[in-house]
C-alpha cells in the first residue's frame, strides 16, 4: 500500500445521483487513515476553480468523482503536480474506472482509497488535451452534442441509449485518413476510437488498448453502411471472435487523423475537438491509485 497523508475529494454533485453519491463517499471516507478535504460541485463550471484551490495545498490524492467526463476535464490540472489521481465512479458509462478495476460501487471504490497501491499510466492527447479513456469520431459526439439537458442524470444508460438510437438513423458513414502524403491510410468508417484503454460507453471494444502501453490505438469501425456499427457493438457486447471482423487498429505515439468531411470529436463523452488533429500518447505521465 501507497503512503498516502491528505487528499482532497472533489465530485461533481450535478452527475447522475452526485450529492446522494457524495454524501455516501463522505461516510465511508469517515475509516481512512488520513484526512479527506472534501468538496462538492454543483455548478460544473465551478469544477476548474475548485481544483485549482485544492491543489494548492498540495494534497498527495485528489479523489474526484464523477463521470469519465468529469475526470477527463479534470486531469489536465495534475499533470506535473506530483498529486495522484483516484477515482469514484460516479458517471454512467464510467469506462476508465473499469480500465482501472475500480469498484463501481461507493463503499468498494472508497476501499481501494485505503488498502490500493500506485500505479504510473499513460494519458491519451487530442493535440493539446490530456484526456483519461476515449476520444470518438462518429455517432459518439453526435448524439453528445445533441442529448437533451438532464436525460442521463433522470433515465441513466436507458434513456442515454434510447437517443442514441434516435441519432443512429440521422448518422452517415465517412472516410477516415491516418498520417499524410504518400503513406496516408484512407479507411471507410462508420466509427473511430482514440482509445487509452479498452472500454467505451461501458464495454470493451478496443482489446489492444491499455494504460500502460506507451502507445495510443486508433480503432476504426469499417465499412460504407451504418449495419457495420450494430454488428460491432453486438459481438463486441457478446465477446465473440466476430468483433475483430469489423475493426482495423493502427497504434503508435502520435498518430496525425482527418476525415472527410470534417467531424467533431467526443473526449471522454465531451464534444471538445474537430478532425483534423494529431492525437498522441503521454506515457507515464500521472499516477492513480487502483487495487492492490
Amino acid at each position: 500500500m501507497s503512503q498516502i497523508r491528505s487528499a482532497a475529494m472533489i465530485v461533481n454533485a450535478k452527475s447522475r445521483k452526485g450529492q446522494a453519491l457524495f454524501e455516501r463517499a463522505c461516510a465511508a471516507m469517515r475509516a481512512l487513515p488520513f484526512p479527506v478535504d472534501a468538496h462538492a460541485v454543483e455548478n460544473p463550471d465551478q469544477l476548474e476553480a475548485v481544483i485549482d484551490r485544492a491543489l494548492a495545498k498540495k494534497p498527495d490524492l485528489m479523489i474526484l468523482g464523477g463521470g469519465d467526463g468529469t475526470i477527463s476535464g479534470l486531469v489536465d490540472k495534475l499533470v506535473g503536480t506530483g498529486t495522484a489521481l483516484a477515482i469514484l465512479p460516479f458517471g454512467t458509462a464510467n469506462s476508465f474506472a473499469r480500465t482501472l478495476g475500480i469498484p463501481l460501487d461507493v463503499e468498494g471504490a472508497v476501499a481501494v482509497l485505503a488498502t490500493g497501491q500506485l500505479k504510473r499510466i499513460d494519458l491519451g492527447m487530442i493535440d493539446g488535451d490530456y484526456f483519461a479513456n476515449c476520444a470518438a469520431i462518429g455517432i459518439s459526439p453526435q448524439i453528445a452534442r445533441s442529448v437533451p439537458h438532464g436525460l442521463k442524470k433522470y433515465l441513466g444508460r436507458i434513456g442515454y441509449l434510447g437517443w442514441a438510437a434516435w441519432e443512429f438513423l440521422h448518422f452517415k458513414p465517412f472516410t477516415l485518413i491516418v498520417g499524410e502524403g504518400p503513406d496516408e491510410q484512407r479507411i471507410p468508417a462508420v466509427e473511430v476510437r482514440i482509445s487509452n484503454g479498452p472500454y467505451h460507453g461501458g464495454t470493451a471494444l478496443n482489446d489492444q488498448a491499455e494504460v500502460d502501453n506507451g502507445v495510443i490505438v486508433v480503432q476504426a469501425v469499417t465499412g460504407h453502411v451504418k449495419r457495420r456499427l450494430i454488428q460491432n457493438w453486438a459481438t463486441s457486447v457478446l465477446r465473440l471472435d466476430a468483433r475483430h471482423e469489423t475493426t482495423v487498429e493502427i497504434s503508435g505515439t502520435s498518430l496525425k487523423l482527418r476525415t472527410e468531411p470534417p467531424l467533431p470529436i467526443s473526449i471522454d463523452g465531451e464534444v471538445l475537438a474537430k478532425t483534423p488533429v494529431t492525437a498522441r500518447v503521454a506515457a507515464g505521465i500521472i499516477q492513480v491509485m487502483v487495487p492492490a
